[in-house]
C-alpha cells in the first residue's frame, strides 16, 4: 500500500500529518478611528469595517463548556477595537498587519485572514482596503 503524506501548503516541511483545525471568525466588527494620509483624516474619525478569520488547532483538552478553553472572539474584538481607539494609522496594510498580529499572540491561533475596509474613503464605492493572510512558523 501507499503510504500517503499530508502536504501544508503554507510550510511544506513543518508538517508530516493531518492536523485537527477549526475556523473562529469576526464578521462586520465596526469601529470610528483616525485611519490615513491626509489631514481631513487624521482629524476626523472614520468608520472602518473589520473581517477576520482564524484558524484555531484544536486541543485534547475538552471543551467542557467553558469559554476558557477556546479562543474567545470578545477578547480579539476587545483588542482589536482598543487598538484603533489608540492610535492613528496611515495605512489599512498597516493595521492589517496589527490585528494580524493581535489574533497570532494567541497561541492556538495558526493562521488568520484579515480583511480591513475604509466605509468613506472613495466616494461612489461602498468600500475600499485590503485582505491579508499572515501565519505562524
Amino acid at each position: 500500500m501507499n503510504k500517503s503524506t499530508t502536504v501544508n501548503v503554507l510550510y511544506p516541511d513543518k508538517m508530516t500529518r493531518p492536523t485537527s483545525t477549526h475556523k473562529v471568525f469576526i464578521n462586520d466588527l465596526m469601529v470610528e478611528m483616525l485611519i490615513g494620509v491626509y489631514a481631513h483624516e487624521k482629524a476626523t474619525p472614520q468608520p472602518v469595517r473589520f473581517t477576520i478569520e482564524m484558524t484555531v488547532e484544536d486541543t485534547l483538552i475538552p471543551l467542557s463548556d467553558d469559554y476558557k478553553n477556546v479562543v474567545c472572539y470578545e477578547s480579539i474584538a476587545t483588542s482589536i477595537t482598543k487598538m484603533a481607539a489608540t492610535e492613528h494609522v496611515n495605512l489599512v496594510e498597516t493595521l492589517a498587519e496589527k490585528v494580524a498580529a493581535i489574533c497570532l499572540h494567541n497561541e492556538r491561533v495558526s493562521l488568520v485572514k484579515v480583511k480591513i475596509e475604509k466605509l468613506n474613503a472613495i466616494e461612489n464605492t461602498s468600500s475600499v482596503g485590503v485582505e491579508i493572510i499572515r501565519g505562524k512558523l
